[in-house]
């Protein structure tokens, strides 16, 4: 069944949220992600504070716009990255994903600040914003497991403990990047350049013969 397009006030006020969230995304990079302000918000688009909420009834609903919408692009260019690989070898998989999501996260600094580091005090993503990063989450779960079934990794790779190992690994090489050198790139980075190392710490941790003597 098709669905109908939205009409002429619904593509208009879609427009406008989409504008609002840009606009904080700026705002945020300049003056940090704590520190957004609705008043410089609206400001910014030429409309009255008051008229804000008519979009937005308050500063958290628009980080949690802003959640999602983050968690719904960096799963995106994971998923690009991997239908767009080259080869079939679960190991080089692994590198294009991994890769896919730290270029990601280095060009995106103020979504990834908000969704990985706490950096808004008492903000809490809400369920169907938290939803897209599950799913990448749910990706990463049943690569490793394809990795583990070809004989790549121990099964105790995709277990809670091997997915929260794998993400603090890589997410420790995003925080020393971005805290040292915020400024260069991917391809320059003095410390995400390590991430082919830290993904061979990761497979010799959980090596097939895992708990073999």
């Amino acid at each position: 069944m098709s669905t109908a397009a939205p009409d002429r006030r619904t593509r208009r006020r879609q427009a406008t949220i989409a504008e609002i969230l840009d606009v904080a995304i700026e705002l945020m990079s300049s003056e940090g992600v704590a520190a957004l302000s609705l008043s410089a918000v609206a400001r910014r688009l030429g409309m009255q504070p008051p008229s804000l909420y008519q979009y937005f009834p308050s500063k958290k609903a628009i980080y949690d716009a802003l959640f999602q919408r983050g968690s719904e692009l960096q799963r995106d260019a994971y998923r690009e990255a991997l239908a767009g690989a080259t080869t079939d070898d679960p190991r080089e998989l692994s590198l294009v994903a991994a890769t896919a999501f730290c270029r990601w996260c280095l060009e995106n600094q103020v979504y990834a600040q908000l969704m990985f580091w706490r950096t808004v005090p008492g903000f809490e993503p809400s369920p169907a914003a938290y939803a897209p990063a599950q799913e990448t989450l749910q990706d990463l779960r049943e690569h490793l497991k394809a990795m583990a079934e070809a004989g790549y990794l121990h099964p105790e790779a995709a277990s809670d403990e091997g997915v929260a190992l794998y993400t603090s690994l890589t997410a420790g090489l995003l925080s020393q990047q971005m805290a040292n050198e915020p400024d260069v790139s991917f391809d320059d980075g003095r410390f995400i350049r390590m991430l082919p190392t830290v993904l061979e710490m990761f497979y010799q941790h959980y090596a097939p013969t895992r708990g073999k003597r």
